[in-house]
């Protein structure tokens, strides 16, 4: 497969829609089946019509991965391995920053309790590398053990831009990690920390899933990528049934009312939503409305727990619960907007380096470019 054979691989607006899908699902089942102590109650209880439904959001974050191997191997495809480190570090810290500030402010300066990580000043300095696990130190909120498993796809997406970005190449990577991610699942003396945190054998088939459809996307389909995507469905949909069922038998199925079929039935739209996308059929014009939900959906992400411990308990007694996660929901979705647009966008156009003029040259034939990678 050459570069001419290939498609377009610039912003795509569909992948916003999905990333802000993928956030309010996360949403919906944190704050209507997983919050517990929020609510002072259980919230299947609370809103009983809704929770078998939110509860599969928590398969959320198994779309933001599909989502992320896609874009990061659009991302790094013909770059090197200072711009795909500078990218990172700019898409995904100053949020991050505002966020955990938000996080050791409310526990900090006000008397909440639900949720509460109860850690010491220098545990919150660790959690600032957003390496706290690699140290032992819990996460300052829930939702950081996602970042975790990113940051260990993106060591292993840069062994592969070190050793160079080909068609070839990634097709070897993938069908290596899938092989390793299948073994260390499999074979009891393979299932050793170290060797599972390499190759997190419980995500991996998301990432391979997602690099399998970009390369779909950008060269147009072949026998070899749709049978890692096969491949990928079966290992992820295990993996999804084993940690749903995980949170069930931890939290008993009356608060988290899901079923296996819900989440076959989960996983394969998720894979069918990106197999439409890599193949050109689910397409959404540009527009900045798409532009904005995607840009909002990583804050969201990470601020969405800290509006409800703020808002929800001191207000659980005095309107009925529909109101109260109605207001909770909207306002989670101002503060992230706001976030977005006031503080994490500047904040990303100063780390970011500047571009030099390019100097005056000769009228050429015009070239399209699409816009700028969509980033999770």
């Amino acid at each position: 497969m050459t570069a001419r054979h290939a498609r377009g691989g610039g912003r795509l607006a569909e992948l916003d829609l999905l990333r802000f899908v993928a956030a309010l699902a996360v949403l919906a089942f944190h704050f209507f089946v997983a919050y517990a102590s929020v609510w002072g109650s259980r919230p299947s209880g609370l809103f009983p019509a809704l929770a078998p439904l939110a509860g599969l959001g928590i398969l959320g974050v198994e779309l933001f991965f599909v989502i992320s191997g896609f874009v990061i191997l659009m991302t790094v495809w013909g770059k090197g391995i200072g711009a795909f480190a500078r990218s990172r570090l700019v898409r995904l810290y100053p949020a991050y920053w505002i966020s955990l500030a938000a996080v050791a402010a409310l526990y900090g300066l006000t008397g909440a309790k639900a949720l509460n990580p109860k850690l010491s000043p220098l545990e919150y300095g660790v959690n600032a590398t957003m390496l706290q696990r690699l140290f032992g130190v819990q996460d300052a909120s829930g939702v950081y053990w996602s970042l975790w498993a990113e940051l260990r796809f993106y060591l292993l997406i840069a062994v592969l831009v070190l050793i160079g970005v080909t068609y070839g190449r990634v097709l070897a990577f993938m069908g290596l990690w899938l092989a390793a991610a299948i073994a260390v699942k499999s074979v009891p003396f393979l299932q050793v920390e170290l060797l599972e945190e390499i190759v997190m054998p419980g995500y991996a088939g998301y990432f391979v899933a997602g690099m399998a459809l970009y390369l779909i996307h950008k060269y147009g389909s072949a026998w070899l990528p749709w049978v890692f995507v096969v491949a990928a469905w079966g290992l992820s949909l295990d993996s999804a049934l084993e940690r749903v069922a995980g949170r069930i038998e931890l939290a008993g199925f009356k608060a988290m009312p899901v079923t296996e079929t819900g989440v076959v039935i989960t996983i394969t739209v998720i894979f069918a939503a990106m197999a439409l996308v890599a193949l050109g059929l689910l397409r959404l014009p540009s527009s900045p409305v798409l532009t904005a939900l995607g840009g909002t959906t990583y804050p969201l992400y990470l601020l969405h727990s800290v509006v409800a411990v703020a808002l929800i308990p001191p207000l659980a007694g005095s309107m009925p619960a529909w109101v109260l996660a109605t207001a909770t929901v909207l306002a989670s979705l101002v503060v992230s907007y706001l976030v977005y647009s006031c503080a994490e966008r500047p904040i990303q156009r100063l780390l970011r380096p500047r571009r030099a003029t390019p100097a005056p040259q000769a009228p050429a034939t015009p070239i399209t470019w699409d816009e700028k990678a969509s980033v999770p």
